[in-house]
C-alpha cells in the first residue's frame, strides 16, 4: 500500500483519519479530568499527552479547534488553569473509551461513563479515582498550531501518583502499571516491556556488522 500527496489528499474524510490517525503507531491512552467554576466536572479520553521537558516538569496534549463546536476541556483549563491527565487501565477501557461521546456540558462523563471523581487536596481538578497512574497540572500556555488551528497545551507537573509495584530505581515500568495504548480512532493495546538498554554513549555502542 503506497499513498501520493494526491492520494491522500483524495481520501473521504473519514478514511483520513482513521488512518493518519494510526500513521504513529502506538500512542498514550490518557483520560483529562477538568472543572468548571460553578463545579461541573469533565472527563475526556486524548492519545496526545507529550513529553516536552523535565525541568520544569512539562507535558503538552493537542485540542482540536474550538470553532463553532463546545471544548469542555478547553473552557475548563482556559478558566481555572487546572486539570489531570490519568493512565487508562484494562478495567476500563470500554469506559474510558465512550467519554469521547460529545455530551452537552451539563453532563458529567465521570458519572455518565461511571467513573469516579478524586479530589486530593491542595489540587483543584478530579482525577480519575479507577487510575492508579495519575498526575495533577498547572497550565502554562497554549501554543497555537497555526497550519491547522489546533492548541497545544503545556502544562507542569504538580501533583504526581505513581504505583508502587512500577516504580523501582528511579524508573516507571509501564508494564507493570498496566497501561494501555490506543492506535487511531478506537483501537486498544496493552503495553509489553521487551527490552531496557544503558544510556548510549559513542565508545559503547556496538559493531552491528
Amino acid at each position: 500500500m503506497e499513498y501520493t500527496h494526491e492520494d491522500i489528499k483524495n481520501l473521504d474524510r473519514v478514511t483520513r483519519l482513521k488512518l493518519i490517525n494510526s500513521v504513529t503507531g502506538i500512542k498514550p491512552a490518557n483520560l483529562i479530568g477538568t472543572i468548571a467554576p460553578n463545579g461541573q466536572t469533565n472527563l475526556a479520553i486524548f492519545s496526545s499527552v507529550v513529553h516536552l521537558g523535565s525541568n520544569p516538569a512539562l507535558l503538552g496534549f493537542v485540542l482540536r479547534p474550538t470553532g463553532e463546536v463546545p471544548r469542555h476541556t478547553f473552557e475548563n483549563i482556559q478558566k481555572t488553569g487546572f486539570y489531570t491527565i490519568n493512565h487508562i487501565h484494562p478495567d476500563f477501557i470500554e469506559n474510558a473509551h465512550y467519554t469521547s461521546a460529545k455530551f452537552d456540558a451539563g453532563i458529567s462523563e465521570f458519572e455518565r461513563c461511571n467513573l469516579t471523581e478524586e479530589f486530593r487536596e491542595g489540587f483543584y481538578a478530579p482525577f480519575v479515582k479507577e487510575s492508579p497512574f495519575k498526575m495533577g497540572l498547572s497550565l502554562r500556555e497554549f501554543i497555537s498550531i497555526k497550519s491547522n488551528g489546533t492548541l497545544m497545551v503545556v502544562g507542569q507537573i504538580v501533583h504526581l501518583v505513581i504505583p508502587d509495584e512500577a516504580y523501582s530505581e528511579n524508573e516507571i515500568d509501564l508494564e507493570q502499571s498496566g497501561g494501555i495504548g490506543i492506535s487511531g480512532l478506537n483501537s486498544y493495546y496493552s503495553l509489553t516491556k521487551i527490552a531496557k538498554f544503558p544510556y548510549a554513549r559513542v565508545p559503547e555502542v556496538p559493531s552491528f556488522s
